[in-house]
């Protein structure tokens, strides 16, 4: 099946609620919080993160705008474990499915404040937990749309992207965003690691890239290239500076010093 056409508005026109396909939403989300994505499926109606705890209102009013409610929605898929994508998943814990990739599911139910960075924010939102502990390649078949799951480490360690092959959308949560720009190495995260995802993510057939911050792109495979180009760039970078400041045998340091 052929990529359906793009719905309007544009997906960078401004408005709070976008549809970029046929029964797929982006809820565009204000700092510091996450944009949100729906996917309607046959059956079963999957968010793609939720943004931060006092999104919830918000998320309420846009579910409502399409006709549906919060226990309407059947599975919240989380791209990682942050504050800003999993504060309001607690609200829908109690009649949807929560699901996570393991390393961040387990952050999230031992509550580690200081990875998922709520309490360097000061985020604080109610617990919960990760229904379903997610693996590379997952897939959730939802009639209509496929998603499926890359495991995608270096922003953190539970890193994911969710895969939608047959419109060729890339859900990126915080792994690259438009123009190939990457996140912050994050607790738990490392430079080798997000080399690796981008160069997997950049064998895909990508047509859009709906990342979890700023505006969606349409030029996918120039934002892995030069994502690419900034891992590696980054990685050696690192290295340069981990040489000039490791001592070496005679006390001094690579540098001179």
């Amino acid at each position: 099946m052929s990529p359906s056409k793009k719905k309007q508005p544009a997906a960078d026109s401004g408005s709070k609620i976008v549809e970029l396909r046929t029964g797929i939403y982006k809820f565009s989300g204000g700092k510091p919080g996450s944009h949100v994505y729906l996917i309607r499926g046959w059956d079963k109606n999957v968010l793609i993160d939720t943004g931060i705890s006092s999104n919830f209102r918000y998320l309420v009013e846009c579910l409502k705008q399409l006709g549906l409610k919060t226990k309407d929605i059947d599975l919240v898929v989380l791209t990682h474990e942050h504050f800003d994508h999993i504060g309001a998943a607690a609200f829908f814990f109690e009649t949807a499915v929560i699901a996570a990739h393991r390393l961040a599911a387990n952050k999230i139910e031992l509550q580690d404040e200081f990875v998922t960075l709520t309490r360097y924010h000061d985020a604080a939102s109610k617990p919960f937990y990760a229904h379903i502990w997610l693996e590379d390649d997952a897939l959730i078949a939802l009639g209509n749309y496929e998603l499926r799951v890359i495991h995608t480490p270096g922003h953190t360690s539970g890193c994911i992207c969710v895969y939608e092959p047959t419109e060729r959308l890339l859900f990126s949560g915080d792994t690259v965003f438009a123009n190939g720009t990457l996140s912050e190495i994050a607790t738990s995260g490392n430079i080798s690691d997000y080399v690796n995802s981008l160069q997997r993510l950049s064998t895909l057939r990508i047509v859009e890239l709906c990342p979890g911050h700023g505006r969606i792109s349409s030029t996918p495979e120039q934002d892995m290239k030069q994502a690419v180009v900034y891992a590696r760039t980054l990685m050696e970078d690192s290295k340069m500076l981990f040489e000039a400041i490791t001592p070496k045998k005679n006390g001094t340091t690579s540098s001179g010093v």
